[in-house]
C-alpha cells in the first residue's frame, strides 16, 4: 500500500507535468502562427487564453464537490479524454470564434487534469509531513513543464507547422496521461472520504443518527468552513499575494527592459523566477516542519513585498535586479504548495476538494484579470512604478492575513478539534471501539454472555478522551436494534455497571 501510494504520487507528477506543457505553456509558442494564420491580431489570440482561465474558475467547485464523493480516476479520465479531444480540435479551428469556444473548452478540462486535482488526491492518501513531501515532488517535476513542452512546441512548429504540431502534442498528451489517471484509485480507508460509513457500523435511521453518515459529516465539515473567517483570510491572503504573481508573470521582461536592461538581460533575469519557485516551495515544505505554515509563508510574503517595493529603485542595476527578482521569485511557487496544506490542515481532507477548488476558483479570476489591470495601470500612469507599489502593498496584506489565520484556533463541526487528528478521532468511532451488549433471546445472554465487540478491540483499552462507547438495551428481550442509544464517555461506573450485568447473565445461562 505504501508503495502504491508512491505511485500514484508519480504518475501525477507526469500528467501535470503534461498537461501544463500542453495545455497552457504550449499556447505563448502558437500565439505568433495563429495571429498570421487566422488573421486576427494578438489581443484578440490572447484573450483565448483569458477565456480559459475563466472556464477553468467556473469549473473549479464543481470538479472539487466531484473529486470528493467519487475520487479522482473518472474525472481524471475523462477530463484528459476532453483535452486530448479540444487539442485536436484547436489544430482545426480556422477563426477567431472557434478558438474561444476550444479555449473554453480546454479550461473546464484543466480543472480535473492540474495541480488541484492531484492534490485533491495526494491529501487522501498522505498526512503531516509526508503529505507536503508527496505535493513537493508533483511540483518540482510539474516546474519542468515550461522547460520541456516550450522547446518541443517550438522544434515541431518549424518542424510541421502550428496544426500538425498540436495534433502530435494532442498525441501525446492523451498517451500519457489517459492511462496513467485510470490508475489512480483513492484509498479504501478512511472510508469518509469516498462517502461511506465506518466499517463495522450499522444500518438504518436510528444507527445513522449514533453514527452520522460521512455525507452528513461532510455538510457539517463544508458548512463550517464556509462560515469561518479564517477560511475567507486564507483565500483573501493568497489572491491578494497572487496580484504580484500574477503581474511579474506577465510584465516582469518589459519592467526590466523598461528600465534599461536589454531583451536579452531582461529575459535571463525573468527566468530566474522558475528557478526561485521551487527554491520556495523546498524551503516553505522544509520550514513547516518546525515552524506553523502560516508563519514561514508570512515571512515569504513579506520578502516578495520588499523585492516589489525595491525593484523600481534597485531594479536599474544588474545585481539589484536580480537581488529583486530573487526575492519575488520566493513567492512564485509558495501557494501552489502551501494553500492545499493549510487547507487540509484546518478542516481535513473529507471536502478537501470543494473548497480548495473554491479558493481556487477566486485565484484563476485574479490570474486572468490582473495583467489587463496592470497593463491598464503602466498605460495610464506612464510608468511601471505605481504597479510595482500596489503589488508590494498587496503581499504585505496577504502576510498580515495569514498571521491572523495563524492566530485562530481550527474548529470542526463536533468542536473536537482540527485537521488530520480530529479526523483520525472521528473515523475511530465506530471502527473497533464501540462495546454493543447485544441480547440473542429473551431473558438470555449473547453468544458470549451477551457483549458483542463490533470491528475491534475492548473500549477499556483505549483511554484516549471520546472515544469509548457504550450502547445498552431495555432488558426486555427485544433486540437491540430499536431500542435508545446511550453513549457514556468515560464513565467508569457505568462501564462496571455494564460489565457486572453481563457476567450475572453468563453465570445464569451456565
Amino acid at each position: 500500500m505504501t508503495s502504491f501510494r508512491w505511485w500514484i504520487v508519480a504518475a501525477l507528477a507526469v500528467t501535470t507535468t503534461a498537461g501544463y506543457g500542453v495545455l497552457s505553456y504550449a499556447f505563448a509558442v502558437f500565439l505568433v502562427p495563429m495571429q498570421h494564420d487566422l488573421g486576427a491580431g494578438r489581443t484578440a489570440i490572447t484573450a483565448a487564453q483569458t477565456l480559459s482561465l475563466l472556464a477553468a474558475a467556473v469549473a473549479a467547485v464543481p470538479a472539487g464537490r466531484f473529486l470528493d464523493r467519487h475520487g479522482g480516476r473518472a474525472l481524471m479520465v475523462c477530463c484528459s479524454l476532453a483535452a486530448t479531444g479540444l487539442v485536436l480540435a484547436w489544430s482545426r479551428v480556422e477563426n477567431v470564434l472557434q478558438l474561444y469556444a476550444v479555449s473554453i473548452g480546454l479550461g473546464l478540462a484543466t480543472a480535473g487534469v492540474l495541480y488541484e486535482a492531484a492534490f485533491a488526491v495526494v491529501v487522501t492518501w498522505f498526512q503531516d509531513q509526508r503529505r507536503g513531501t508527496a505535493m513537493l515532488a508533483i511540483t518540482i517535476v510539474g516546474g519542468f513543464a515550461s522547460t520541456i513542452f516550450i522547446p518541443l512546441s517550438g522544434l515541431l512548429v518549424e518542424w510541421y507547422g502550428w496544426r500538425r504540431a498540436l495534433v502530435v502534442l494532442a498525441l501525446v498528451y492523451g498517451c500519457l496521461t489517459v492511462p496513467l489517471h485510470a490508475l489512480v484509485r483513492s484509498p479504501r480507508s478512511p472510508d469518509r472520504v469516498r462517502g461511506r460509513s465506518p466499517r463495522g457500523a450499522r444500518r438504518g435511521r436510528r444507527a445513522d443518527r449514533a453514527h452520522p453518515p460521512a455525507t452528513a459529516d461532510r455538510r457539517r465539515t463544508l458548512g463550517m468552513a464556509l462560515r469561518d473567517p479564517a477560511y475567507w483570510m486564507i483565500g483573501a491572503a493568497f489572491v491578494t499575494q497572487g496580484v504580484g504573481v500574477f503581474v511579474i508573470g506577465v510584465h516582469l521582461v518589459a519592467y526590466l527592459h523598461e528600465l534599461g536592461h536589454s531583451p536579452t538581460v531582461a529575459a535571463g533575469v525573468a527566468g530566474l523566477l522558475g528557478v526561485l519557485s521551487v527554491a520556495g516551495r523546498v524551503a516553505t515544505t522544509a520550514a513547516q516542519r518546525r515552524f506553523a505554515v502560516t508563519s514561514v509563508v508570512a515571512v515569504i510574503f513579506v520578502v516578495q513585498a520588499a523585492g516589489l517595493a525595491l525593484l523600481p529603485i534597485a531594479g536599474r542595476d544588474l545585481i539589484g535586479a536580480v537581488a529583486c527578482v530573487l526575492a519575488v521569485g520566493l513567492g512564485f511557487g509558495v501557494s501552489t504548495i502551501a494553500r492545499p496544506a493549510m487547507v487540509a490542515e484546518r478542516y481535513g481532507v473529507a471536502d478537501y476538494a470543494t473548497l480548495a477548488g473554491l479558493l481556487a476558483a477566486f485565484l484563476m479570476v485574479s490570474k486572468a484579470l490582473t495583467p489587463l489591470g496592470a497593463a491598464w495601470l503602466r498605460t495610464t500612469s506612464g510608468s511601471y512604478t505605481p504597479v510595482m507599489a500596489i503589488c508590494a502593498l498587496t503581499s504585505l496584506v496577504g502576510a498580515f492575513a495569514l498571521v491572523l489565520v495563524g492566530r485562530r484556533p481550527a474548529r470542526q463541526p463536533d468542536g473536537r478539534g482540527g485537521g488530520d487528528e480530529a479526523e483520525q478521532a472521528r473515523a475511530g468511532e465506530g471502527e473497533g471501539v464501540a462495546a454493543h451488549v447485544v441480547p440473542d433471546h429473551p431473558g438470555g445472554g449473547g453468544r458470549d454472555g451477551g457483549a458483542e465487540l463490533v470491528g475491534g478491540e475492548d473500549p477499556a483499552e483505549d483511554d484516549r478522551p471520546g472515544r469509548s462507547e457504550v450502547r445498552t438495551a431495555q432488558g426486555d428481550g427485544r433486540r437491540h436494534r430499536g431500542h435508545p442509544v446511550q453513549a457514556v464517555e468515560h464513565d467508569e461506573d457505568q462501564q462496571a455497571r455494564v460489565r457486572g450485568g453481563v457476567q450475572q447473565r453468563g453465570q445464569q445461562e451456565q
